[in-house]
C-alpha cells in the first residue's frame, strides 16, 4: 500500500495545503510524526494509525462548508487505492469521534489506534506550536486576543463550544485540559512540558496586559 499512502497524502496535501486555520498540511504532518513516535510504544495497526492520521482534519466542519461531500471524497479514495469498507469503517470511526467537540458531552471509547491519532493531534495543540495555532486561529475568526472582564465558559455543548470567545480563555475551555486526557503513556509524558510551555506563556501575557512586568 505504499503507492496507496502517497496518493491519499498527495489528497490531504491538495486538500488543506491552503488552510488558514492552522489545520493544514504541516499540522497533518505533525500529526503523523507524532502518532509514528506514539507506535513504538504501543501495539496497534499502524496503517490504520496513519491512513487516520492524515485524513482527520479533511471533512471537519472547521475547514469545510460540506463535511459530507469531503467525507465521500474520502471514502472514494480510500477505496480507490484498494482498502476495503471494513477498513474504510475503521478510519470513519476514528475521525468522527476523536475530536475534543465530539466529546464534550460524551467520552467516546476509541480503539487504540484512535487514542494514538488523538493523543498525536491533542500534542500539536498544545506547547509552543499550540500556542501559535490558537492565536493563527483565533486571528482567522476575528476573536480579541484577551479581555479580563470575558470569563471562560464551562460546561460547553458543541454549538456553545463553536461559538467565538478571547484566545486567552480557550486555553483555560480546552488547552489547558489535553494534558490530563492524553491516553497513552508517550503522549502523557511529552504533554507535561508542553502544558508548562502554555501555563508559563500565559502567565507571562496576563501580567504584561496588566503592566506587572
Amino acid at each position: 500500500m505504499i503507492n496507496g499512502l502517497r496518493q491519499i497524502r498527495g489528497f490531504v496535501q491538495k486538500e488543506l495545503g491552503y488552510e488558514t486555520t492552522g489545520h493544514d498540511y504541516t499540522h497533518i504532518e505533525r500529526v503523523v510524526s507524532l502518532a509514528k513516535l506514539i507506535l513504538k510504544g504501543e501495539r496497534a495497526d499502524e496503517s490504520l494509525v496513519i491512513i487516520a492520521a492524515y485524513l482527520h482534519d479533511v471533512s471537519d466542519d472547521k475547514v469545510t462548508t460540506n463535511p459530507a461531500a469531503k467525507r465521500k471524497a474520502i471514502a472514494d479514495q480510500l477505496i480507490g487505492v484498494g482498502y476495503d469498507d471494513a477498513f474504510v469503517g475503521k478510519v470513519f470511526e476514528i475521525i468522527d469521534n476523536m475530536s475534543y467537540s465530539a466529546n464534550l458531552k460524551t467520552h467516546h471509547q476509541l480503539s487504540i489506534e484512535g487514542q494514538i491519532v488523538q493523543d498525536a493531534d491533542r500534542l500539536d495543540a498544545i506547547g509552543a506550536i499550540g500556542i501559535a495555532r490558537t492565536f493563527y486561529f483565533g486571528g482567522h475568526f476575528g476573536e480579541i486576543m484577551y479581555n479580563p472582564r470575558i470569563m471562560p465558559r464551562t460546561g460547553m455543548d458543541k454549538a456553545e463550544y463553536r461559538k467565538r470567545g478571547t484566545v486567552i480563555n480557550h486555553f483555560y475551555e480546552k488547552l489547558f485540559k489535553l494534558k490530563d486526557q492524553m491516553n497513552t503513556p508517550t503522549a502523557k509524558k511529552i504533554a507535561e512540558h508542553r502544558q508548562q510551555v502554555m501555563q508559563d506563556f500565559v502567565g507571562e501575557f496576563v501580567d504584561e496586559w496588566n503592566g506587572a512586568k
